[in-house]
């Protein structure tokens, strides 16, 4: 099989990732979505950022064919010198042995360290239904014991490993969490073109829970101006009751440049009136203030204690625990 010729050939020699990348095979292609392969030399990588309140990540792909309009993680393309945002949605990479390689790097891990699956990518993305590398991955996983695991997906395909995911969390801490930004169906296709609809991730959560196997809802990212009213997360976090989810929490939208030059546009065609206001508020920083996040950590705490969520992922929102008097409306423009 041809490979893709990234670069033209008078480009810089390329190294690391890159030329790993480069010299992918291509497996698929349809929907202007190709597939390639992905040598690699670990799976299990460190995270630095200090936001994030787990130590390692696994990511099964790089890229995502969901194609959020918001996604955060499409600047991990440019570790493979590809700086046009919708690569990353366009051109996926199956990562090759990651099974192996992760039994290998498991003794890196130390007793209480989380292992975060689906940071960067979705690990029930389309290609997990060929491909099986996040099946694989459970399935070590599975063979060892006292691990904590979290899994982060916005799609129903989990609901094809649950055997495998009851083994996982008979020796291991797991939670496994359902991202929905809204019930809004019809703006969630707009949001989230490729992903599955809301409802059917409910559902999801649903038969996890009835399966012993402890889920729940993320909420994230919370769009100021679209998804952020009182109203639409309260209908969110009842939702979530109603299913039996165990866990519900949210954080704002982070925006990084490489995701701004996709999402921008996006709101330029379907939210004219937000643009400016987005424009200023991200103009020099990723993050909104900390009052934001105080006020929707507020509201998300009592929206729990009055739908009776007791059991939140807490972990995701220590560093977003209210210090401010709490208020009624989340008020950013």
């Amino acid at each position: 099989m041809a490979t893709l010729p990234l670069l033209p050939e008078s480009a810089p020699k390329l190294v690391g990732i890159a030329r790993l990348a480069a010299h992918g095979e291509s497996l698929r292609q349809g929907h202007e979505v190709e597939y390639f392969t992905l040598s690699v030399r670990s799976l299990l990588n460190r995270c630095t950022g200090v936001r994030m309140p787990f130590t390692w990540t696994i990511n099964p792909y790089r890229g995502c064919e969901f194609a959020c309009k918001y996604c955060y993680a499409r600047y991990t393309h440019e570790f493979m010198e590809m700086r046009d945002g919708l690569d990353f949605e366009q051109k996926i990479y199956v990562k090759q042995h990651a099974a192996d390689l992760l039994r290998q790097e498991l003794r890196r891990v130390k007793p209480g360290e989380e292992i975060a699956i689906g940071t960067a990518t979705d690990p029930y993305q389309p290609a997990e239904r060929r491909c099986e590398v996040t099946r694989a991955i459970l399935e070590e996983l599975s063979r060892h014991e006292g691990l904590e695991l979290g899994i982060v997906t916005k799609s129903n395909l989990i609901l094809r490993d649950i055997d495998v995911l009851q083994q996982v969390s008979r020796n291991n801490r797991l939670s496994v969490n359902l991202t929905i930004t809204t019930l809004n169906v019809n703006l969630a296709r707009i949001l989230e073109p490729r992903a599955p609809r809301p409802d059917l991730r409910l559902e999801a959560v649903r038969n996890l829970n009835q399966a012993s196997i402890n889920a729940g809802v993320i909420c994230a990212p919370v769009l100021p101006g679209i998804t952020d009213s009182p109203r639409d997360l309260e209908a969110l976090v009842r939702a979530t009751a109603e299913v039996g989810g165990r866990h519900i929490f949210a954080n704002p939208l982070f925006l990084k440049p490489c995701s701004a030059a996709v999402f921008l546009p996006f709101l330029e065609e379907e939210f004219p009136h937000l643009v400016e206001s987005y424009r200023q508020r991200y103009k020099d920083r990723a993050f909104l203030p900390k009052t934001y996040h105080q006020r929707l950590s507020q509201l998300m705490a009592r929206l729990r204690q009055k739908y009776g969520i007791r059991n939140s992922y807490e972990g995701y929102e220590r560093r977003t625990r209210p210090t401010v008097k709490a208020e009624t409306q989340l008020e950013l423009f």
